[in-house]
């Protein structure tokens, strides 16, 4: 796009979306930042990208108050934009995993996890610099933090299948979450789907942690900020159980045994501890069979 017929578009604008929308402002960004002008053109410039950031910021509509971030609605798909600029490099960790996810992943269970649309630099007004993660939006899912009540141990028994099915596959692709936790695991309840979001914890090496929930992360988190495998087994175990009305026996004694503070005793392979979480659960409650579920 010519840096003079980017101008004239920006200065007719009333709104982003006179230019496109959320999807054309890094064209129009590029076109018109000063840095990438002459010094004659350099007034000019800084003007209509001044204009450009305003009708940007004008534009968000907040759809979510995320840990560090706020996901706004675009169409089909979440910009999420942190709130403090420091934390770019946790949307860059975000980044990383679902690329790594959608690049390594085995493609039967891409449903687990967002698809990543894109990932950029938003330059604001004041010339701070934030990392926007472009994630697909998904429809008809609620996070568990929804959840108001203890629910019966067999409505949470089909949740918890499928998180260590979409932690196996995670790890089968070198990724770890690092913060399975009630905002970042979403239910479909009509379809009985899950997913995992928020994967800017990711990562063998912890950058942060969502302090209001500290009491759910292991001990290797908060003293030697490592994570692996078994710590995203031990959260998603603490998940279920605070899940739960009265877990049955055999149920409390399977999460007792991915619970112990020193990761080496804990499983390690989310899809072999699926089999023998089938096994409990069958010898629980008989053959799988389909319970409609409502939250």
């Amino acid at each position: 796009m010519r840096f003079a017929e980017a101008v004239e578009r920006i200065e007719r604008a009333t709104s982003l979306a006179d230019l496109g929308g959320e999807s054309a402002y890094r064209a129009y960004a590029k076109a018109v930042h000063p840095d990438a002008v002459s010094a004659n053109d350099s007034a000019t410039a800084t003007r209509a990208f001044a204009t450009l950031s305003r009708l940007y910021r004008e534009r968000r509509r907040v759809a979510i108050t995320g840990d560090i971030a706020d996901l706004v609605v675009d169409g089909d798909n979440l910009n999420k934009v942190p709130r403090d600029p420091a934390d770019s490099d946790l949307m860059e960790a975000e980044a990383a995993a679902l690329t790594k996810l959608q690049e390594q992943g085995d493609p039967k269970y891409r449903p687990y996890a967002p698809r990543l649309r894109d990932s950029y630099l938003h330059e604001d007004h004041e010339r701070k610099r934030r990392r926007i993660n472009t994630i697909e939006r998904l429809v008809g899912f609620v996070a568990l933090d929804q959840v108001k009540s203890q629910l019966d141990p067999r409505d949470v028994a089909w949740m918890w299948r499928r998180l260590l099915v979409g932690l196996g596959w995670a790890h089968r692709a070198g990724v770890i979450h690092g913060a399975v936790l009630e905002e970042h695991v979403l239910v479909h309840p009509e379809q009985h789907g899950l997913a995992l979001v928020d994967w800017c914890y990711s990562g063998e090496r912890v950058k942060a942690i969502v302090a209001r929930r500290r009491g759910a992360y292991p001990p290797e988190v908060l003293k030697e900020k490592t994570a692996g495998p078994a710590t995203d087994i031990y959260m998603a175990t603490g998940l279920m159980t605070r899940l739960m009305k009265d877990p049955p026996k055999p149920l409390q004694r399977f999460a007792d045994g991915c619970s112990y503070d020193k990761p080496r005793m804990r499983p390690q392979d989310a899809w072999r501890l699926l089999h023998e979480f089938d096994e409990v659960l069958h010898s629980l409650y008989g053959p799988r069979t389909f319970r409609p579920f409502t939250i």
